[in-house]
């Protein structure tokens, strides 16, 4: 799963999560947002749970690092919604022959290739993903 490493990559390892994370497991109240709070207990237990424990295997606030990347970049498009937007806020190839690359490694079949059916799809699919891999994502985004 080149792409989507790269994608979880980007998310989970982002000066963003850093600093969530960090704030989650130190308990630092001021510095944890309301959509990370309830991340903190979960990210405490698997800090505490192995000591080897890495910053990726502790819940990362998807839609919080995401949101602080867009606000970064004076928007983002539509990331919440569009895979297109999602990989370019990422600074990731966003192509049709990218997405369609992605759309096999997820294995994700909907509509034509590069169809509005298709990218939707994909984006769910990226975004389950994630929260299969540790990533607190809201379930909106999730589908």
């Amino acid at each position: 799963m080149r792409i989507f490493s790269t994608i979880m990559e980007k998310i989970f390892h982002a000066p963003e999560a850093g600093q969530q994370t960090a704030s989650a497991t130190t308990g630092s109240p001021a510095a944890a947002s309301p959509s990370s709070t309830s991340a903190a207990p979960s990210s405490t237990s698997a800090s505490s749970a192995g000591s080897g424990a890495s910053p990726a295997a502790a819940a990362v606030d998807v839609g919080d690092v995401l949101t602080k990347k867009a606000a970064a970049k004076g928007g983002g498009g539509n990331w919440q919604t569009s895979i297109v937007d999602l990989l370019k806020l990422l600074d990731m190839d966003s192509s049709l022959s990218a997405r369609k690359e992605l759309a096999n490694e997820m294995n994700v079949r909907a509509g034509a290739d590069g169809s509005a059916e298709e990218n939707i799809a994909l984006h769910k699919a990226v975004m389950r993903k994630l929260a299969e891999n540790g990533g607190n994502v809201p379930a909106s985004f999730q589908g």
